[in-house]
């Protein structure tokens, strides 16, 4: 007996040890790749509320001195909003850095946002120890990565029986179609598979036949030939018999893309838009973050689908929103993101896509002055590489599925009993797939757009006070001339900020032994032309310092000798210089 106990406890043994994480010197580190990680993720699926929460905890307990983990708030349900402050705590003040806003999942059903916002705090973190220009990007800058403000909506989404479209929002109740009742048409698992996938029936006078190509599938029939199946729509009973189904429930309420302040319209307008801007909890925690954090200078946020750049504006109405310098920042990130991203393309909303009153994109830029981009995740494209048609019944979708998805992500049709509409066939693409990624391209895709974020993040400002120079004036008078250059392509200031006054003007202060008489801007060098600040001469007000430019600005110092110079950026962080 003892020798048996001995024997099964070395089999144990070696299969935990056969279980334990590979040794580092059986490893060799791929480029641009994380080799050992701390915390261990697998970005080939999808994380729910809690998982999502369980690795932010990791990656501020792992990383103590990179990442900081709180709540900004609460969803509609009660769930914590979490977000991840990720910077070299170690390098300066964060809420003196430029900021970089990152978030996710504002659709329910619009998933991938989460993990790529989340993949983009973990690799920051486990690649900081041994790559050069993450250690410089976290000293200098501030991630705030919140990836799903949506957390009600996803969890419904993961958890219940949904398609690919819903639900779309969160789970406020809405009684959409105006009958007076609220969710009695909502999609139903009939045939209790655990899925939400279409209904069609065998009829002379349907419009679709069966694709010779893939017997799954069904096409439309020619003008001039009879179709074999009728359409009937998403899995679901007509429970009011308006002749609709699932009109009510949790699928196409309120939008939370659609509760922003700015440009906000009522419904009848929008539609989609709830009771007024920010009438959402979670939309209103995000915002009162952003107001809380004026050094946010950039932002992202994740959607699906369509592999799609947008920038604003929603609606025509704001097209002169975005001036000409604006135009320039925008149009040089989203061209470098078309390079970055196979298959996607840099748009404008309203001109390329559809008017949208009341997004989250327009009040970040609009409203707050940050240059925001929001990501459309997945195409198409990603699957053979390859442009291809996007018509939902001619796709390539079906052969992916086939050849390289080995049919995982389809359930095949099978008849059921419908009591309305008699003998039906259920079937279709499976929730998990035609919006959002397989699992083997999520984490090239997030890799991707995380270096999107990335060269966004890096192009905010970077200042210097590039040189202090004194001139004797005689009678024991100084000219002190400073010279601040902002290194990247990001101004302090957007045109936007600057006409609507949103943050405070740049302060660029000296300090001296000696005695201030006069500050003023140089507007000329060669002609000598200055614009005096006639009240509190030692800090210099300026209304903004340019993307890859710089500005000039003087003091008559009475007496003094050391000269220290310090510039207080909302979004340029704090720098000194002395002589």
């Amino acid at each position: 007996m003892k020798r048996i106990l001995l024997v099964s406890l070395s089999l144990l043994t070696l299969s935990m040890g056969q279980l334990r994480a590979q040794a580092p010197e059986q490893m060799f580190k791929a480029a641009g790749s994380p080799v050992n990680p701390k915390v261990t993720v697998t970005w080939n699926k999808y994380y729910d509320h809690a998982g999502i929460g369980e690795i932010c905890k990791k990656i501020a307990a792992a990383y103590p001195n990179l990442a900081k983990f709180e709540s900004i708030g609460k969803s509609y349900q009660g769930r914590d909003l979490w977000c991840l402050t990720i910077t070299d705590f170690k390098k300066g003040d964060p809420t003196r850095k430029p900021g970089m806003y990152i978030d996710g999942n504002i659709h329910s059903n619009e998933i991938q946002g989460a993990e790529f916002a989340l993949y983009t705090a973990w690799y920051l973190t486990e690649s900081f120890g041994d790559t050069r220009f993450i250690q410089e990007l976290l000293e200098d800058k501030v991630f705030y990565i919140i990836p799903t403000i949506n957390p009600d909506g996803r969890d419904s989404y993961i958890h219940k029986p949904n398609n690919a479209s819903s639900p779309r929002s969160g789970l406020l109740p809405v009684d959409n179609d105006a009958d007076g009742l609220i969710d009695e048409d909502s999609y139903e698992d009939l045939n209790g598979d655990g899925n939400i996938t279409l209904m069609r029936r065998k009829s002379p006078n349907g419009r679709f036949k069966t694709d010779p190509r893939d017997p799954r599938n069904m096409i439309q029939a020619g003008v001039d030939e009879r179709g074999e199946w009728e359409l009937l729509g998403i899995e679901g009973i007509d429970k009011d018999g308006d002749g609709r189904v699932s009109e009510d429930g949790y699928t196409f309420q309120y939008d939370p893309n659609r509760d922003w302040g700015w440009g906000w319209q009522p419904n009848y307008i929008q539609n989609g838009a709830y009771k007024y801007p920010f009438s959402l909890p979670e939309n209103r925690a995000v915002m009162e973050f952003v107001m809380k954090h004026p050094n946010i200078a950039a932002a992202q946020s994740f959607h699906n689908a369509g592999g799609m750049i947008l920038r604003g504006p929603g609606g025509q109405e704001d097209v002169n929103t975005y001036n000409a310098q604006d135009l320039q920042v925008y149009d040089a990130i989203g061209k470098k993101g078309e390079e970055l991203l196979p298959g996607y393309k840099y748009l404008v909303v309203y001109k390329d896509l559809y008017s949208a009153y009341g997004g989250e994109l327009d009040w970040f830029y609009a409203g707050r002055g940050i240059y925001t981009y929001s990501n459309e995740l997945w195409t198409p494209y990603l699957m053979y590489m390859k442009e291809g048609s996007r018509d939902l019944f001619d796709n390539p979708t079906y052969s992916f599925d086939r050849y390289l998805l080995f049919q995982d992500a389809f359930v095949p049709w099978k008849e059921y009993d419908h009591p309305q509409y008699g003998k039906v066939e259920i079937g279709g693409f499976k929730k998990n797939f035609t919006r959002a990624h397989p699992g083997f391209l999520l984490e090239s895709d997030a890799h991707r757009n995380m270096a999107f974020s990335i060269y966004h993040c890096y192009s905010t400002p970077k200042l210097e006070v590039q040189s202090i120079t004194e001139k004797d004036l005689g009678d024991g008078l100084k000219e002190v001339t400073a010279v601040v250059a902002n290194q990247r392509m990001m101004p302090t200031h957007s045109s936007q900020d600057t006409k609507n006054k949103i943050e405070r003007p740049d302060l660029i202060s000296l300090s001296t032994s000696g005695k201030i008489l006069a500050g003023m801007t140089v507007e000329n060098k060669d002609l000598n032309l200055t614009t005096e600040q006639k009240n509190n001469p030692q800090t210099i007000e300026v209304p903004n310092i340019p993307g890859l430019g710089a500005v000039t600005v003087k003091w008559i110092v009475q007496g003094g000798g050391k000269y220290s110079v310090t510039v207080d950026s909302r979004k340029g962080g704090i720098v000194s210089g002395t002589k």
